[in-house]
């Protein structure tokens, strides 16, 4: 434990301006980001005697072993900087929302050539618009069901899509009238984008219009005494107003507005926010969070409301968002969401009339949501402190692991050897830091060659030594950059952030203990691996599967839990991640070398050309068709390599349909087609 004082910046560094300020822990990583009107009043308040501070900010500024800030111009910057830095830097003191469930959206690509209509959860994506959330996909399913009548949008998959433009039969939903069938031509990409925009403008309230003329379409087809296209206009006209029955008129017809309701105690709280578009609720979801730092109902809201449209620009931030108490700078939050909206946006409190009364409902809807969490959580959270405990107990560690890393080897036969690296915090998965390794045979300096007799308790040994290789390697930089009084590059030394190979590092951060998945010679392994390197500090342990023992290193019998213990079922949880997700990946590896095609037979002809071939020709039977002049067609094809791929063909007779033993799917398909697919393996 830190003491503050010894970080404390010297009277007059701090500036009397407006920014954003970072604490980071002995390691260089960010715990905690806030902002300030006046940087030197709001750091002089986390200097002051520990026994005046929340609990919760005595345990930030002592886990914290120094502070730094930016400046920036006005209020709006800071709010924008700090909502940046807690996306990227995720600070465990921070107050970090958590949905309490996954909400499904629906969902237009817009972005595609022939817009799609579906259900999707999960992160927004550039080029889709969405609607929702709603409470459960089947609620989605209806919806669009019962529009498809009036608006035939394609709804099928790309595969889908693909096999109906190449056989030139459309889908089921074609032939029934609830798609416009553009993958067979009956309709335009032009028409089938006006048709997917007239579906977005529905779903977004704008409703009466296309009643109306529908309605007179129906009246005209009844004068002219066509009949039969009346009834389908009437039915259509039905179809469209139990679509809209589904949503509960709540406000005026013209109110586009966000509700947000907060219900906390001085542990927890929890959000509740309803969409109303149209007059209508569209959409509601919830988030509940610790309450990690002294803060109050306005600096929830604030919070909420960077969590909510942080990532979002345009229709998405509504003309009015309604609110339980303004934030600390109501000026600044109006600006940054007017911003991202790119008009102006009314941020209030609802005084009277039905906005209050919903307001009410929404509180209430928010009350419930903390009561269901606080008793799913006293159980949870009682039984995870038990079983860290135990496993502490068990082990003989000073306190309970809170950050556990697993490892595991997987192969085949000593072929595509690989191994994953699981994390758990606080007793529960952080699937953002789990890593899988390639095992490159390099044990120090001495090169290992893998074959048939692959040796795991070596794999492990290296897998170990390549993860804390690196955490050293970090630290020590990390320790320069501290020890001059610098900052901290976030590329170098903050785990959140720096990335390699496209991935974010996250070695920087040490566990407590390490498991492996094996018995006393894999547990060997690792220990030997820690102490080459000097690590001391992390304690290691293995669970073998076949009687659920756990060893410790230099010990000749295991230590055998309870078979009831909450410390074995968390043991075993680990384990089992770690061995899951070894597997996924070393399945993924062995199906893609499986892949069989004869272009493999072409000298110098890899997967991206390959890949090009059978997209222009659509097979590898028509490729087989195909002039070496048509092969020369192809972008990045000479006369040379056409000819190399024609002679590999002629020479290769049409073999059995290849099979992704990983994932069961056919790789080429019975006329020579190969099939589009990914194996599986990759999180």
């Amino acid at each position: 434990m830190a003491d503050p004082s010894t970080y404390r910046p010297e009277p007059g560094q701090i500036p009397d301006s407006p920014g954003v300020y970072k604490f980071r822990d002995e390691h260089g990583r960010v715990i905690y980001v806030g902002k300030a009107k006046s940087l030197r009043q709001r750091l002089a308040n986390y200097f002051q005697d520990l026994a005046g501070l929340h609990p919760r900010t005595r345990t930030m500024v002592t886990t914290a072993a120094s502070v730094e800030w930016t400046v920036v111009s006005t209020e709006v910057e800071a709010l924008q900087l700090e909502y940046s830095w807690i996306k990227e830097f995720d600070p465990r003191f921070n107050v970090k929302y958590r949905d309490d469930k996954s909400y499904p959206y629906l969902a237009v690509t817009l972005g595609d050539e022939f817009p799609r209509v579906q259900v999707m959860r999960g992160h927004k994506q550039k080029g889709v618009r969405y609607f929702g959330p709603y409470a459960h996909a089947w609620a989605i399913r209806e919806t669009v069901d019962l529009l498809l009548r009036v608006f035939p949008v394609r709804t099928c998959t790309s595969g889908v899509f693909r096999n109906a433009n190449r056989t030139g039969r459309p889908c089921l939903l074609g032939y029934i009238g609830k798609c416009s069938a553009p993958c067979v031509g009956r309709i335009d990409p032009e028409e089938h984008r006006e048709l997917a925009q007239e579906f977005c403008d529905f779903m977004a309230g704008r409703t009466g219009t296309y009643i109306r003329r529908l309605e007179k379409e129906m009246t005209a087809a009844a004068e002219e005494m066509e009949y039969e296209r009346a009834a389908r206009l009437r039915d259509d006209i039905e179809a469209l107003r139990r679509a809209m029955e589904k949503n509960a008129v709540v406000l005026a017809d013209a109110t586009d507005a966000d509700l947000i309701a907060v219900a906390e105690d001085e542990l927890e709280a929890a959000v509740q926010i309803f969409h109303v578009r149209g007059g209508r609720v569209r959409g509601q979801r919830g988030w509940v969070t610790d309450k990690v730092e002294a803060v109050d109902t306005a600096g929830l809201v604030e919070h909420a409301l960077q969590q909510l449209y942080g990532e979002e620009s345009g229709d998405a931030v509504p003309k009015e968002v309604l609110v339980p108490a303004l934030p600390e700078d109501p000026e600044a939050v109006t600006q940054w969401l007017g911003d991202r909206r790119g008009s102006q946006v009314s941020l209030r409190v609802p005084r009277r009339g039905d906005k209050k009364d919903l307001m009410e409902t929404v509180g209430r809807n928010a009350r419930q949501a903390l009561v269901l969490h606080r008793t799913k959580r006293a159980s949870d959270l009682t039984t995870r402190s038990r079983a860290l405990e135990e496993i502490a107990d068990a082990l003989g560690l000073d306190a309970a692991p809170l950050r556990i890393e697993c490892f595991d080897i997987s192969h085949l036969h000593g072929e595509d050897v690989v191994a994953s690296m699981v994390v758990f915090e606080d007793g529960l998965p952080r699937k953002s830091e789990y890593r899988r390794f390639e095992i490159k045979g390099r044990v120090g300096d001495t090169q290992v060659w893998h074959g048939q007799g692959q040796d795991d308790v070596r794999s492990m040994h290296e897998v170990v030594s390549r993860r804390f290789r690196r955490y050293l390697a970090e630290k020590e930089r990390t320790g320069e950059w501290l020890a001059e009084g610098g900052e901290v590059p976030a590329d170098a030394a903050d785990p959140a952030s720096a990335e390699e190979n496209g991935r974010p590092r996250k070695f920087a951060y040490p566990p407590q203990l390490v498991v492996v998945d094996g018995g006393k010679p894999q547990v060997a392994a690792a220990r030997r691996a820690l102490d080459e390197l000097g690590v001391d500090d992390v304690a290691v342990c293995g669970l073998a599967k076949r009687l659920e023992e756990v060893w410790l290193p230099d010990e000749d019998d295991p230590v055998v839990l309870p078979r009831t213990s909450e410390g074995l079922y968390l043991l075993q949880r680990i384990r089992d991640t770690a061995h899951d997700f070894a597997i996924r990946y070393q399945r993924g590896k062995r199906g893609k070398r499986l892949r069989t095609s004869p272009l493999d037979d072409v000298p110098g002809l890899g997967d991206a050309r390959k890949r090009a071939l059978v997209k222009h020709f659509g097979s590898v039977k028509r490729l087989r068709q195909a002039t070496i002049e048509q092969i020369c067609e192809v972008p990045g094809f000479g006369r040379k390599t056409a000819e190399a791929v024609a002679v590999a063909l002629a020479q290769a007779a049409p073999a059995a349909p290849a099979v992704n033993t990983a994932t069961g799917e056919i790789i080429e398909d019975d006329d020579g087609g190969i099939a589009h697919g990914r194996a599986s393996g990759h999180e």
